[in-house]
């Protein structure tokens, strides 16, 4: 991100041929986003293909599912947070230092596609000769600010999904989550065949690490740069400036950052939702008996369902899936699940599987499923009333039964 900066003061160092690119405070953005980037894709994309034994490996490396959904967390903190910095400091410079939005695309960068296009096929004599930044530069950057606005809005769709749906339509949380992995396949790709490409193998730039290109690198890949910075054009204003100009500065920039802080805690922080991974359960092998053990006493016949013998039938509860749970639900549920973690309640069969992350309603245990706990809490979207619940929780108690 810190190629979005405007040119700082690009000034010659003790060897004469040895030009500043790239201020210290820019180097940090763009390790910012180096470490929070590798950090997202790591942990992400083993999660969007969960399935593959290579994401296997790297979610028990990172400690479980968990653990790598934890980091993945921190890891989009830190990106925010970076981009935050990013933004202050690019207004820095452009208000304080007076440094041209040199990364806006403008006409002569259409006019430099067409030359270079022209060389490459043999058909021009000479390739273009860029400034501080060159078109397909440009394109990286504004992708980069492209990809982290929709990583940040469909992130948080996803990391709240119950107020994102009191909001939006149900869909929008797997619309999010089809956009999220699509968008962070899409980053990666870009980052390992064109930055990749072009920055380190095709000519190894050194200038983001080190923060200075040698005049025969400035004349190759900047030379228009190069002229103004010779011609001394490129001057940086006195001290005198930059300080009236910061006693109006920094007090805007503090009242931004303690908003935006603001927002970003309550992102991280705007609900907490009942979804999280089951442990699987314990295994045990089962004690089964090659024959039968003998009883002396023979068992006494069972009732008929329904009463005992010779009396009056006793009548059978109302209280299943298809007579009063399953229509509850529908109704109350329906506006939701079925996109969120893959919860869905449409079918009996449905319910008891659960969502992706294991099941929410536990046979004969109403207490310990997730189901009870969620509804006990209250302010649910799809919020039960005390008898209905009460209900769900006999339901549950008495083995869930279907018919």
């Amino acid at each position: 991100m810190s190629a979005a900066s405007n040119p700082p003061p690009v000034t010659r160092h003790s060897s004469p041929k040895d030009y500043v690119r790239f201020t210290l405070t820019e180097r940090i953005e763009h390790a910012i986003l180096l470490i929070s980037f590798t950090m997202l894709a790591a942990t992400g994309l083993p999660q969007k293909f969960a399935d593959a034994s290579i994401s296997q490996a790297m979610i028990a490396l990172f400690g479980g599912i968990e653990f790598t959904r934890q980091i993945h967390h921190w890891a989009a903190i830190v990106l925010m947070a970076g981009a935050i910095f990013h933004i202050v400091a690019a207004a820095y410079r452009v208000y304080v230092i007076r440094r041209p939005l040199a990364m806006l695309p403008l006409l002569e960068d259409f006019v430099h596609l067409w030359q270079k296009v022209r060389y490459d096929l043999g058909l021009g004599k000479s390739r273009p000769r860029f400034g501080r930044y060159s078109y397909d530069e440009k394109v990286e950057y504004l992708a980069v600010v492209w990809g982290t606005l929709i990583m940040i809005l469909t992130g948080f769709f996803m990391w709240n999904p119950i107020a994102t749906a009191r909001v939006l339509p149900g869909d929008t949380i797997p619309a999010a989550k089809a956009a999220h992995g699509a968008e962070a396949v899409l980053a990666v790709l870009a980052i390992i065949l064109w930055h990749f490409y072009n920055v380190h193998l095709k000519r190894f730039n050194k200038s983001m690490f080190t923060g200075r290109l040698s005049e025969e690198e400035m004349l190759h890949e900047h030379p228009e740069e190069l002229a103004l910075i010779k011609a001394g054009v490129m001057r940086p204003p006195d001290r005198q400036t930059i300080r009236k100009r910061e006693r109006a500065f920094i007090p805007a920039a503090a009242i931004f950052v303690a908003v935006v802080t603001v927002g970003l805690i309550q992102f991280v922080t705007f609900e907490q939702t009942a979804i999280t991974t089951v442990p699987p359960g314990e295994t045990a092998p089962i004690f089964a008996p090659q024959t039968p053990t003998p009883s002396p006493i023979p068992p006494s016949p069972s009732p008929p369902m329904g009463g005992s013998e010779g009396g009056t039938p006793e009548p059978v509860s109302a209280l299943t899936w298809e007579a009063y749970v399953g229509p509850l639900f529908s109704s109350r549920c329906s506006a939701c699940h079925g996109s969120i973690a893959g919860l869905s309640f449409a079918t009996y069969a449905d319910a008891l599987k659960g969502s992706a992350n294991g099941p929410v309603i536990v046979p004969g245990e109403a207490e310990g499923s997730k189901l009870v706990v969620k509804q006990s809490q209250g302010n649910h979207p799809g919020q039960l009333s005390g008898e209905e619940l009460a209900k769900v929780k006999e339901w549950i108690a008495n083995g869930a039964p279907e018919k």
